[in-house]
C-alpha cells in the first residue's frame, strides 16, 4: 500500500497564482496538458463582469444581446493579440473547445482525389479523425512516421496544388515540440497547414506574424483554466473562404427558404459559428489572456522548461531492486525542443510494465492528480509501446468488436496499453515534482516489498 505523500508547499505569489482551491484540496496538480488551473481573482475578475453586466443571447437586437456580441468582439480581439495575429489577416471562429474546431475543418476543407490529406502520427485524435473525411472524398492519406524519440522522421512533402498538412506545435503524448519551420516549407509545396496549438500555447509564444498558418486550433481553458467551454479555430481570411459547409445550422445563415429549398451562409466567421455560443464564456476570455500576459509567457516556459528538467531528471533517477531504471519515459529524455508534458510508464522488478492504471489510481489516494491513457493519441502510444502492425491487427480482430483494456493486454501478449502523464504549467512547483518522485520512489519499493 502506498502511503500519502504530504510534501512541502512552495507559497504560490501574486494575484495569478491564487489558488487557495489548490491549496485547501491538499493535492498536487501534475494534469496542466488536459486542463490548467484556475485563479481565484481570475474568477473574481469575471463574476464582477457577468454581476455588473448584462447578456443575452447574441442573436437578437436588444441591449443584452448587443452586450454578448460586443462580449464575442473583445475576445476575438484579446485572443488575436495573444497570438501576435494581425486581424487584417486572421479571424476567430469561436467552437466549444478544440475539437470542435476540428471538426470545421473536416467538414469543410476540399479533399478530393487531388487535394490529399498529410500528417503526422504524433497526432490528436480529433486530427485523426479528419481522414474519414478525407476518404469519403477520395482523397489520399498519408501519415508521416516517428523514430525512437517520437519526433517525425525527415520527410519530404510531395507537391500538390492542394492538399492540407496538420500536424501538433507540441505532442500532448509526449511533450515534443514539433518545428514551426515546417508551416511555411508546406504551404511552398502547395498545402495549406493546420497547426493544432492546443497543447503548445499554454507555455509557449506562437507569433502568427512570424509564422503564418492557414489555421490554427486551441482551447482556452488549457491556456488559463478558465472559461470552459470555449474553443477557437483562428484561420486566415484567404483559408476561411476557401473551406466549404456542407451543410448549415443555426446563426450561421443569412436566410433559409423551406419552400423553396434555399439557403444563403453567412460570410466569414459567422458562417461556421453553429447555434449559440457561449456569450457568458466570452466575456471570461479577455481577462483570462491578460492574466497570462501579465505573468509573461516566456517567463512561463522559462519557469516550465526548468520544472521539466527536474522532473526528467527525478524521474530517470527511480530505481527498481537491482539498481536498473524503474521509469520507462517515452519520448525525449533532456528538454530540447519539448514541453512539460512526461509519458512513462513504470517497471517491476523483472522489467515488465506495470499497468498504468494501478499506478495513476495508487497517485489519486496519494492526492498526486495524474493522467493514464494514451491520451487520445494513439499514433504516438502505439509507437511508444513498440507495437508491431501485423500484432496489433491481430490483437483486434481477437477482440472481434469488442474492446477493454485488460482484453486487449491480454490479445498484445501484455504490452502496455496505456501510460500515465504528468505535466507542469504555470503554477507548478519544484515541490510538486518532488512530489511525483517521491510517490514513484515508494511505489517502487513497495512493490518490490511486496515481491510483485
Amino acid at each position: 500500500m502506498i502511503k500519502d505523500v504530504a510534501p512541502r508547499r512552495l507559497p504560490r505569489t501574486g494575484p495569478e497564482c491564487d489558488l487557495p482551491h489548490l491549496q485547501t484540496s491538499g493535492q498536487v496538480y501534475l494534469d496542466y496538458t488536459a486542463a490548467a488551473l484556475y485563479p481565484e481573482t481570475l474568477l473574481r475578475e469575471h463574476t464582477e463582469i457577468l454581476a455588473r453586466q448584462l447578456f443575452g443571447n447574441p442573436h437578437s437586437v436588444h441591449r443584452a444581446s448587443q452586450s454578448s456580441t460586443f462580449a464575442a468582439g473583445v475576445a476575438r480581439e484579446a485572443l488575436l493579440h495573444f497570438l501576435d495575429a494581425d486581424p487584417a489577416d486572421y479571424d476567430v471562429v469561436w467552437t466549444a473547445n478544440a475539437s470542435g474546431a476540428l471538426r470545421l475543418i473536416a467538414e469543410a476543407f476540399p479533399f478530393g482525389p487531388a487535394a490529399p490529406f498529410v500528417l503526422t502520427a504524433d497526432n490528436h485524435n480529433s486530427v485523426n479523425g479528419i481522414r474519414e473525411q478525407a476518404r469519403a472524398r477520395g482523397a489520399r492519406v498519408t501519415y508521416l512516421p516517428l523514430d525512437d524519440d517520437l519526433r517525425v522522421r525527415p520527410f519530404e512533402l510531395p507537391p500538390v496544388e492542394r492538399g492540407l498538412f496538420a500536424y501538433p506545435a507540441q505532442s500532448n503524448f509526449s511533450g515534443v515540440r514539433h518545428p514551426l519551420a515546417w508551416i511555411d516549407a508546406a504551404q511552398r509545396r502547395g498545402y495549406a497547414v493546420l497547426l493544432d496549438a492546443s497543447s503548445f500555447v499554454p507555455t509557449s509564444p506562437l507569433s502568427l506574424r512570424e509564422v503564418r498558418p492557414d489555421f490554427v486550433t486551441l482551447s482556452i481553458y488549457k491556456i488559463s483554466g478558465y472559461p470552459t467551454g470555449v474553443g477557437a479555430l483562428v484561420c486566415r481570411h484567404d483559408a476561411l473562404r476557401a473551406l466549404v459547409r456542407p451543410s448549415f445550422a443555426g446563426g450561421t445563415v443569412e436566410f433559409v427558404s423551406v419552400l423553396s429549398d434555399r439557403y444563403l451562409l453567412k460570410t466569414g466567421s459567422e458562417g461556421f459559428e453553429d447555434g449559440t455560443g457561449n456569450y457568458l464564456g466570452w466575456s471570461g476570455v479577455a481577462p483570462a489572456l491578460q492574466m497570462i500576459d501579465r505573468l509573461g509567457i516566456r517567463a512561463i516556459q522559462s519557469h516550465v522548461t526548468t520544472l521539466t528538467a527536474q522532473a526528467l531528471e527525478g524521474l530517470s533517477a527511480v530505481r527498481r531492486a537491482g539498481g536498473a531504471p524503474a521509469v520507462w519515459i517515452h519520448g525525449p529524455t533532456d528538454i530540447r525542443d519539448r514541453g512539460g508534458t512526461i509519458a512513462f510508464n513504470l517497471l517491476d522488478d523483472g522489467g515488465e510494465v506495470i499497468d498504468h492504471e494501478q499506478v495513476v489510481n495508487a497517485a489519486a489516494e496519494a492526492g498526486i492528480c495524474l493522467r493514464g491513457g494514451c491520451f487520445c493519441n494513439p499514433g504516438a502510444a502505439e509507437h511508444a509501446f513498440r507495437y508491431d502492425p501485423g500484432e496489433l491487427a491481430a490483437a483486434l480482430n481477437a477482440l472481434a468488436g469488442r474492446f477493454s483494456l485488460p482484453e486487449m493486454r491480454v490479445a498484445l501478449s501484455n504490452k502496455p496499453v496505456g501510460a500515465v502523464r504528468a505535466s507542469v504549467g504555470y503554477a507548478s512547483t519544484s515541490d510538486d515534482v518532488m512530489a511525483l518522485v517521491a510517490f514513484l520512489e515508494q511505489f517502487a519499493t513497495a512493490r518490490s516489498s511486496d515481491g510483485r
